[in-house]
């Protein structure tokens, strides 16, 4: 039922009033835009969203994406309004630490919050890829007479989202794969931090989408709760595109003084301005102290709770029809993997593939690929325009392919695709990628070259951040890669990636541990991965413990394989220059020189092992000294003695003839060994 005019409007101004009151009281904030949108929010909160406050994480819920995440405001006061569990006491604590209503919104801290956004353009990305994901589960679930999956991405969004250039590579992505269900509700109030944007923001914007392939509902009144009502309905009528609103709005609606001007943007709007501000809209109300009618106007928990019922009662018809289907619905949206499957998929890759088998691990993670796309559905693969190197697809992962009326197209084998080519867009397929994973349904992974992770590295850390499942392919991973040169020569990358926080890297050596990797990645529910491969091939080595790779690091070979009983030193290698280290090992061997060699494919898996488990692997009083090519500072704090490294960019020439310009090889690799004994 459409809300009446006066209640929209009282409804709107409890918003900006929140947001107000909120920002003033933390000294800190952004009142502008909740302002200027509130009137965006009644349309579609009071009229048009599916959901349900008392359950959150309902699985049929639409999806609701601030991108402009500074406005955070707004989606705090919407929360609290309709219902769901963040008390007026957590607004009152905004910005304060260990709140629920962080400065901006973050996924797992806030009820109902669907995404972090903050980084501008990220959260419209997020959001293509929930859509993408609505999609895909519904071309997968839904039967003849069963809808269990039906449901919209919205996403509020400011000039700044449409600035960054992740937003390009994103729509664009959204207009090709057809995702109709994707509404994007364009806040345009022509002004950002630094003023009127007009000078430096010339885009035509409805243009730019409809050659996206947008639908396109242009100069909507944004502070007209029934036009933009409508507008989203007509929005929800389109048959194969996603929809661009764009809604007209002043920033800071309501301000007699800072309305319209960069002052509404980021800063509190100051006690005098308050008063006139309330006195403007006719709030006669104390800070934070909303009416009871107006409650009952928002109050979304009785007709939300009507609507999960019905779903409910809709799922259970689906679960009598089609049992495997249902369970296999439910196993997945909880993010659950089948029992055992890891272990059975790497003994069944090892088992064919590491016997005297020289590949490269780029080869190796597709391998393993074979085997784990086959076991879980809910892979979902792609690559930055690499798919050849990358190694991504699989014979289980056929690619997408969307048709002309919008529709999934499956294979003659009833198969979705499973395999994305994103185009040359590394950060879009990362932000997209961790959208997906936040819709629920599907383990995202996705490939470029390792030095362009440069590109991806916001959206990787914004996964970090959530705690997100997303598995990245990084190959090319050194110098290794020969003549393209310094500009695809990864060298600080692994030791950049290394410093997020919550993130995994893992720098396997053979097929064994890149094997291994994957199984710990997609183990990983609460944390994304990022694995780095080599394009040049590299020979097994044989292990007397697969299970103690997934810890990080193990004793790959100890003095006695070469005939020596006493260790001496402690060589720690990954990926490639694992290699380097047990040639070093043979050559001082020949020298009455014992040294152990550690196999460390992920120092940030092994860094959360126990102490006693690092000390059994990195005894006391040996010198260590540590190979990689690349960046040689994060290996000083394992105590090393020496690093065989690259602190330079690299050179354009075949790979051989790199390893032996930069030292790589197992003669310097053993000279430094014996300088660091002479050392001690």
């Amino acid at each position: 039922m459409a809300i009446t005019q006066p209640a929209a409007q009282q409804m709107a101004n409890a918003i900006r009033a929140l947001a107000m009151d909120a920002v003033q009281q933390a000294n800190s904030g952004h009142p502008g835009a909740p302002m200027g949108m509130a009137d965006m929010a009644v349309a579609l909160w009071g009229e048009h969203l599916q959901h349900n406050p008392k359950n959150p994480h309902w699985a049929n819920r639409d999806r609701f994406v601030l991108s402009n995440g500074h406005g955070s405001m707004i989606v705090y006061a919407l929360l609290h309004l309709t219902g769901y569990p963040l008390p007026m006491t957590e607004l009152k604590n905004f910005r304060q630490l260990h709140s629920k209503t962080a400065g901006h919104p973050e996924v797992g801290i806030t009820p109902g919050v669907e995404t972090t956004t903050g980084p501008l353009g990220q959260g419209i990305t997020n959001a293509v890829g929930m859509a993408l994901a609505e999609k895909l589960l519904a071309t997968e679930f839904n039967q003849a007479g069963h809808s269990i999956v039906d449901h919209h991405t919205y996403v509020f969004m400011g000039d700044g989202c449409l600035m960054e250039g992740i937003s390009h590579e994103a729509c664009a992505l959204a207009g090709a794969w057809k995702l109709n269900k994707l509404i994007a509700m364009y806040d345009d109030n022509g002004i950002s931090i630094d003023g009127q944007v007009a000078p430096w923001f010339i885009d035509n914007t409805p243009q730019r989408f409809a050659a996206y392939g947008w639908n396109v509902i242009d100069a909507v009144n944004g502070h007209d709760a029934a036009a933009v009502a409508k507008a989203i309905a007509d929005a929800k009528n389109s048959p194969d595109k996603p929809t661009l609103i764009v809604c007209k709005t002043a920033i800071g609606k309501g301000s007699p003084n800072r309305a319209n001007t960069a002052k509404a943007h980021g800063e509190p709007l100051g006690a005098e301005e308050i008063k006139l501000t309330r006195a403007a809209l006719g709030w006669n109300h104390e800070p934070f102290v909303i009416p009871k009618d107006v409650y009952a106007h928002w109050d979304a928990k009785r007709s939300g709770a009507a609507r999960e019922a019905a779903w409910n009662k809709a799922f259970a018809a689906y679960k009598t029809a089609h049992p495997a289907l249902a369970k296999e619905f439910v196993r997945r949206m909880k993010g659950d993997l089948p029992k055992n499957f890891a272990q059975t998929a790497v003994d069944a890759v090892i088992s064919a593939h590491t016997k005297a088998e020289t590949v490269a691990s780029r080869k190796a993670s597709q391998l393993a690929l074979e085997a784990f796309t086959a076991a879980l559905p809910e892979m979902l693969g792609g690559s930055a325009d690499l798919t050849g190197s990358n190694l991504t697809n699989t014979s289980s992962t056929p690619a997408l392919r969307i048709n002309l009326a919008g529709d999934v197209v499956k294979n003659d084998k009833g198969q979705i695709g499973r395999h994305i080519n994103y185009g040359v867009r590394e950060f879009g397929m990362a932000a997209i990628m961790n959208g997906v994973t936040l819709h629920g349904g599907f383990i995202p992974y996705g490939g470029t070259f390792l030095t362009f992770s440069d590109y991806s590295r916001n959206a990787i850390r914004m996964a970090a951040l959530m705690k997100q499942r997303v598995i990245h392919v990084f190959t090319h991973d050194s110098i290794g890669l020969g003549e393209d040169g310094p500009t695809h020569q990864s060298v600080e990358h692994a030791a950049s990636l290394r410093l997020i926080p919550g993130l995994d890297v893992w720098r396997p050596a053979d097929t064994a541990e890149t094997t291994v990797a994957w199984a710990v990645a997609l183990e990983n529910k609460d944390r994304p991965t990022a694995l780095l491969l080599s394009r040049q091939n590299l020979p097994y080595s044989p292990k007397s413990d697969l299970g103690e790779i997934s810890r990080g690091a193990y004793v790959l070979a100890e003095p006695s394989r070469v005939g020596i009983l006493k260790t001496k030193a402690v060589i720690i290698a990954t990926g490639s220059e694992v290699q380097l280290a047990l040639k070093a090992q043979e050559l001082l061997a020949a020298k009455k020189i014992g040294v152990r060699v550690v196999s460390m494919p992920s120092t940030t898996t092994f860094d959360r092992q126990t102490s006693s488990y690092k000390s059994e692997v990195l005894p006391a009083g040996l010198p260590r000294v540590a190979v990689e090519m690349g960046s040689t500072d994060g290996w000083w704090k394992y105590g090393v003695a020496a690093v065989v490294g690259i602190d330079t960019y690299g050179e354009s020439a075949p790979a051989p003839v790199l390893f032996k310009h930069f030292g790589f090889t197992a003669e310097n690799v053993a000279e430094t060994v014996q300088a660091a004994l002479q050392k001690k």
